[in-house]
Formats: structure tokens, sequence, C-alpha cells
């Protein structure tokens, strides 16, 4: 199961988060372990390059965006290569949205279409949809103009 996806600004505050099957009293300490965890580890990484992390039994998966911070936590059948996967879809998609790599006022600007881009991704859990064209029609996103 996918628990966890959120996106962090450089200051790390949270943009966007999705929780599931996570009890809310637990919310707060994964929202600042991950925001911790990519202070320490995020600087200097390349955009999309993948990181790899465990904790309590589960698998993080994180990297950057633009300015943009995610973090993808999932846990059994969602191990590090799952999640990958999974991440990959997430960034593709909000490169999709926004039309390039997000900066965090863009991000904002789109921050509607963000949102129900990831629902259509995630649902209660699992990576429900990966095609772009799949999404972009459920989310009725306009195809991005080409240079």
């Amino acid at each position: 199961m996918i628990l966890a996806v959120l996106f962090a600004n450089s200051e790390g505050n949270i943009l966007v988060e999705r929780f599931n099957g996570v009890p809310a009293e637990e919310r707060l300490h994964w929202r600042s372990f991950l925001v911790k965890l990519g202070a320490e580890n995020l600087k200097g990484v390349k955009n999309e390059e993948l990181l790899v992390a465990s904790h309590k039994s589960v698998y993080i998966v994180y990297t950057v965006l633009g300015d943009v911070s995610v973090y993808v936590v999932g846990k059994d059948a969602y191990d590090e290569l799952a999640l990958a996967e999974v991440i990959f879809v997430i960034t593709s998609a909000v490169k999709d949205v926004c039309g390039k790599l997000p900066t965090e006022r863009l991000f904002l600007d789109k921050y509607g279409r963000i949102c129900l881009t990831l629902d259509e991704i995630i649902w209660q859990g699992y990576l429900e949809n990966t095609d772009k064209d799949r999404i972009r029609r459920l989310v009725r996103l306009k195809p991005p103009t080409e240079f």
C-alpha cells in the first residue's frame, strides 16, 4: 500500500499531502520525519534523481522536482522498486500539468490540477493510473503545447 505522498518546498513546508491508512496521530511524525530526511539528503541532488530510505518497515523514495521535493512512502508490495515507478508517474504528471519543472509559485498556481491528477494516479493507497493520456483525459487537461 502507498501510505503517503507529500510535496514540500525548499524550506520544508508541506504543499500537498495524501495519507492512506496512516492514523491521524502518526501523520505529524511522518511529516516531520520526511522533511528532516529531505533537508539532510536532498541538497545538491539532481532533478528526478531518486533517493531511497527505510523506516519502521516501510520504504521511502524521494526526489527533487524543480523547487519542490516529492516523497512517496509505501509498504508490503510497494517496495523501493514499485515506489520508483509510482514517483516516476507522479513527477511526469506534475511536469505535464506545469508544462516544465515546477517552481514553488508555478506549483501553487497549478495546485488544483495537481491535486486532481494525484487523485487519479493513486486511489485508496494503490497505483491506479499510469498512462499520461488517460490521466490527462480524466482530469480534463489540455495537452501541453509543443515547442
